[in-house]
């Protein structure tokens, strides 16, 4: 083992000694989210929610890819969800440039060819949310099960926009 995991290991002591225990397992607020890895991002805070409560899927871009779209399923189906909401943000760099341009920022930052490497970058941010809701709402073992939602959230103000 290495010494550069230590300080988190170290913290995991502390959170283990007054971690909630004894949940379910299921959304009990009824939610899922799908949103992006970005860490600017805290999916309960911002909608209001707490641990146990929601089922949290975080992408990069907040994208609806087949693992998010199987945990959505799950969700609606085995915990308790019926409401699923998809959430891109601004200034995200998933939106700020193509497929191709992202691959060459990764090989010129790793040395490491990747082209052949899908990241899913989309400058037409609202274009795809609106396709990941659409996806996500027909999907046979979700629609008619939960309301999905595509939102956007403003890093800046803090605030969450509905838009789809």
């Amino acid at each position: 083992m290495t010494e550069g995991f230590a300080d988190l290991l170290a913290a995991n002591v502390r959170y283990a000694n007054s971690a909630p225990r004894n949940f379910d397992g299921y959304a009990h607020a009824g939610v899922a989210v799908v949103t992006c890895m970005d860490s600017r991002l805290q999916p309960l805070e911002m909608i209001g929610l707490f641990l146990g409560e929601a089922k949290i899927l975080r992408t990069p871009g907040g994208h609806v890819t087949p693992d998010a779209l199987a945990g959505c399923a799950l969700a609606v189906n085995l915990l308790q969800v019926d409401r699923i909401l998809i959430i891109a943000h601004t200034r995200c760099a998933m939106a700020s440039m193509d497929e191709n341009a992202l691959r060459e920022r990764i090989t010129e930052a790793s040395g490491v060819d990747a082209s052949g490497f899908a990241f899913d970058s989309d400058p037409d941010q609202l274009t795809h949310l609106r396709a990941d809701v659409a996806k996500v709402a027909a999907h046979p073992l979700i629609a008619g099960r939960a309301q999905v939602g595509g939102f956007v959230y403003d890093v800046d103000t803090g605030l969450l926009e509905q838009l789809y």
